[in-house]
């Protein structure tokens, strides 16, 4: 195999979920049949590398030095969901209707992984809280066990700011039916539970 092919696969293969043969299967279609679809794919990857950055307001990507969400005048200022990453910041975005602001991670606590408050940017979170804007913080990571280490932390954090905190639900999903929900989920749905009428 030409060594420049293998130097592509390999360079495909740092995509999430991409193995030997998936970047084997997406180098051969780039070169068999789309090559003006790699030079675009080549041309986006360097120009998306080189102009997008991080918000310096809740850090998620931009190529300016504000987001749009954070520059919006639309947006209320006082409620700030957190989230672990840019891509749990666009869900949110696509599947409610959340009109506050945001602040990204870029992870979760993991001390095993070297990954702690300063890491994920928990100081530049209390800087924030601190300005006096934030009368709401709504914690959006994810129910893993480092995600609920996160949710405790940011919980004092708000605190200590006299910042009000609320949790995301998390539970049976909608058209889940409860035999098939793992003993996990169902559990927390259950002690989770809230007053009907």
């Amino acid at each position: 195999m030409s060594p420049l092919l293998e130097e592509l696969i390999q360079a495909l293969r740092c995509l999430p979920g991409v193995g030997a043969k998936s970047a084997q299967r997406m180098a051969f279609h780039l070169l068999d049949r789309d090559r003006t679809a790699a030079r675009r794919l080549a041309e986006k990857l360097i120009e998306a590398s080189e102009r997008i950055g991080r918000c310096t307001r809740c850090r998620t990507f931009t190529e300016a030095p504000v987001c749009a969400l954070c520059a919006s005048s639309s947006r209320d200022p006082q409620q700030l969901c957190v989230v672990e990453t840019s891509a749990d910041l666009y869900a949110l975005e696509q599947a409610t209707g959340y009109r506050g602001l945001y602040f990204v991670l870029h992870g979760r606590l993991s001390p095993l992984d070297g990954r702690g408050p300063r890491e994920i940017g928990l100081d530049h979170l209390a800087q924030r809280l601190a300005e006096g804007e934030v009368r709401e913080l709504i914690v959006a990571t994810n129910p893993t066990v480092e995600g609920e280490a996160t949710a405790h932390y940011l919980s004092e954090i708000a605190r200590a700011a006299d910042v009000g905190v609320t949790r995301i639900a998390h539970g049976v999903p909608v058209g889940g039916e409860l035999e098939y929900i793992d003993r996990n989920t169902l559990a927390h749905a259950f002690n989770g539970r809230t007053r009907v009428g």
